[in-house]
């Protein structure tokens, strides 16, 4: 008995996952996220950034189990994870921007290029035969499995005959590159992006959602994956570029209450935006893109300007270090791998069904615990992919390959 799940969507409305961010060595996105705009030593790792970090890993995991649309209110993932990667990048930035770019990308691809050859022979082996269905175009978009300039190609419907994956599959497992793209995107832009601001800071933080209201709400429409990637860097702009704020410590130099009433009145729009905007999905504001950049920034700006500075995690928050450390560590695997591994606990739990006695008598309480299964054995799968796999992402930061990289070191004798 297979579970219907929730369907994974994309900003723009078009199925597809939630993002990852970039991990590497020395100013890695995701792990080693201090910036100089707070009082840490150079190179250090500020923990409340690592601790959002972790806690959008987590939300993004629990939305693609069961689908709750007040999820992306709650806690809005994707504007959390570009505004903590924008200012990793703008303190990048210090050193010359082709730099910068080359070791973004040589941190970038090699886990995308392990994840990629796990997935497309299996979607060939399953019968997808793209250059029949699109000719010889397909070549050139497969090259984006090697650089992510465009979304991978992939087939809608590629289930296997014996039911062990189901015809979405495909569609769940690589949805979540369409991230790399995105954040591609903003790398690229970066140098430029960054001039702008320092150059016109206002201006340059707030004209991304201005380009949200024109190319996501109807008024110019842009066809294809080009729309989709512009729409993807407008929503999200205003997000990156506020790291670039944090960095550069402008939040610091506005009063307070002047900051958060601003934010509340932007988040406002955002739901009343919303709010007369309702898809099939309810309030996914994943499916309403003007909703999702006002309201994105605006928590954002108040994450940012509370931000403090925390060379450990304070009181209990402490017990949580070594997990904190270890999804900080491993955070482009537990993205490019859950949603995969997501579907993988459905064959997995419908074996329930065929326990002697227990199927017979628990039946009715396995479907309606189902998606609650499917959470608590998702964790074990990337408890066991992360060592398997992850190693990938210390090879590509050219440093010795972890197991276990929970910050955690052996003991002398």
């Amino acid at each position: 008995m297979s579970h219907p799940r929730h369907r994974l969507t994309h900003p723009t409305g078009v199925r597809r996952t939630v993002p990852f961010p970039v991990q590497g060595q020395s100013e890695p996105p995701v792990a080693e996220a201090a910036t100089p705009s707070v009082a840490t030593e150079p190179g250090g790792r500020d923990r409340y950034l690592d601790l959002l970090r972790s806690v959008a890993l987590v939300r993004v995991v629990v939305f693609h189990v069961f689908g709750w649309a007040w999820l992306t209110v709650l806690f809005p993932s994707m504007g959390v994870m570009f505004a903590l990667a924008g200012s990793l990048m703008a303190r990048s930035l210090a050193r010359p921007a082709r730099d910068v770019i080359r070791g973004r990308l040589r941190r970038l691809l090699p886990p995308m290029w392990a994840f990629a050859a796990a997935v497309v022979p299996v979607m060939f082996l399953l019968g997808w035969k793209p250059v029949k269905e699109e000719g010889i175009w397909w070549f050139i978009k497969l090259g984006c499995y090697l650089l992510p300039v465009g979304a991978p190609p992939y087939p809608w419907e590629n289930g296997s005959p014996s039911g062990l994956l189901e015809a979405s599959w495909a569609d769940q497992a690589v949805g979540p590159l369409w991230y790399i793209r995105a954040y591609l995107w903003f790398v690229l832009a970066s140098p430029l992006l960054l001039k702008a601001f320092r150059r016109m800071p206002w201006p340059t933080l707030l004209a991304p959602i201005g380009l949200t209201a024109v190319i996501g709400t109807g008024p110019v429409t842009v066809p294809g994956e080009t729309g989709e990637g512009l729409v993807d860097f407008a929503v999200f702009g205003s997000c990156w570029i506020l790291g670039f704020a944090h960095h550069d410590g402008l939040l610091k130099k506005v009063p307070r209450y002047l900051t958060v009433s601003l934010a509340a009145f932007v988040m406002a729009f955002g739901l009343w935006w919303a709010s007369g905007h309702l898809t099939e999905e309810g309030w996914n504001l994943d499916e309403i893109p003007l909703a999702q950049a006002a309201w994105s920034f605006g928590f954002c700006v108040i994450l940012l300007q509370y931000a403090p500075s925390w060379r450990q995690l304070p009181g209990r928050l402490a017990r949580w270090d070594g997990l904190i450390t270890l999804t900080n560590n491993r955070a482009v695997t537990i993205y490019l791998w859950h949603n995969l591994l997501i579907t993988a606990t459905e064959p997995v739990i419908d074996q329930l069904w065929n326990i002697p006695y227990f199927g017979d008598h628990f039946g009715t309480y396995i479907g309606a615990s189902y998606t609650a299964l499917m959470l608590l054995l998702v964790w074990p799968l990337l408890a066991l992919t992360i060592p398997a796999i992850g190693w990938v992402e210390d090879v590509a930061a050219k440093r010795a390959p972890r197991i276990w990289p929970n910050g955690s070191r052996k003991r002398p004798g």
